[in-house]
């Protein structure tokens, strides 16, 4: 198992100081605010913790609020909305220094069977014949200089948790107007086996619910040629929501195909899609981010 994988593990697993109340850490970070993947994720954490065994996340709302700091653990009030025959529901709350950053509500459901479909999955190459994204963004952060390297390397963890290879690389220092989509191939980096069970599906949701938040309100930015890196650009997620559908396992490949609908108002909204190698869709995911543009 990497270093960076066994980081977020701790990452996701989160004190109970009180009934219904976690705190949760940041690892270190070179950026100002904590990620938002990972408060969301914790979140999510938090809540399996207080729900039966038997029932699964199947969804999760949530809104970002305040710029959380990574220097302060964060603090998790889990409220029992509701505990049904087949569903349950959960609100979130999370607070540093008494102020509310998130909140997020989450359905959990007892599995069961029912009508089925799905859209298909789209024709792309495999992971193994293409290179890692982490690899293009170090050599990216080594070709800058100043605020610029700076800049790139707040957006992207020292260590890397989450293996992406792109299908069709965006080209952060040099960026073109392109249609607004991509395809990307991610799984965690490493074996999972080594520390949980092979069943501990509540686990790879909150790994999965971690890794939708990389690369996907970058979607809304291809159109506009403008990059993450750029000086001008304020870009913060505002919302996000997630569904499950199907089992998986988050450090197996996973397709990531995302597109952006819309953008307006400082606002892009994204959707996207996870995919298994054997072609089931297991997870849906949508965000709207702030992508402010400065004079």
């Amino acid at each position: 198992m990497s270093e960076a994988l066994q980081q977020l593990l701790d990452t996701l697993s989160l004190e109970k100081i009180d009934e219904n109340i976690y705190r949760g850490q940041t690892p270190e970070t070179s950026n100002k605010r904590v990620f938002g993947g990972q408060v969301f994720a914790q979140a999510m954490r938090a809540a399996q913790d207080t729900v039966p065994e038997d029932r699964m996340v199947h969804s999760q709302h949530a809104y970002f609020l305040r710029p959380g700091d990574p220097s302060v653990p964060i603090l998790y009030q889990v409220d029992g909305i509701r505990d049904g025959g087949s569903f349950t529901t959960r609100r979130v709350v999370a607070s540093q220094r008494g102020k509310a950053i998130f909140n997020t509500e989450m359905s959990f459901q007892v599995p069961e069977q029912g009508l089925n479909h799905q859209a298909d999955m789209p024709d792309c190459v495999g992971p193994e014949e293409l290179s890692s994204d982490n690899e293009r963004w170090n050599k990216l952060i080594a070709e800058q200089s100043g605020k610029t390297a700076s800049r790139a390397a707040a957006h992207r963890p020292t260590l890397r948790p989450i293996e992406m290879r792109s299908v069709n690389p965006v080209d952060y220092a040099n960026p073109t107007s392109r249609p607004p989509e991509q395809i990307i191939w991610i799984k965690a980096s490493g074996s999972i086996a080594d520390l949980a069970p092979q069943d501990d599906q509540p686990l790879h949701h909150a790994i999965l619910a971690y890794a939708s938040d990389f690369s996907l309100m970058g979607t809304s930015l291809l159109p506009h040629a403008v990059s993450i890196m750029n000086p001008k650009l304020q870009p913060a997620s505002l919302d996000h929501c997630i569904w499950f559908h199907d089992n998986f396992r988050a450090d197996e490949w996973l397709l990531y195909v995302m597109d952006s609908p819309r953008s307006s108002n400082g606002r892009g909204l994204s959707r996207g899609s996870f995919f298994s190698r054997d072609g089931r869709l297991v997870a849906s995911t949508i965000q709207e981010g702030l992508i402010r543009l400065h004079q």
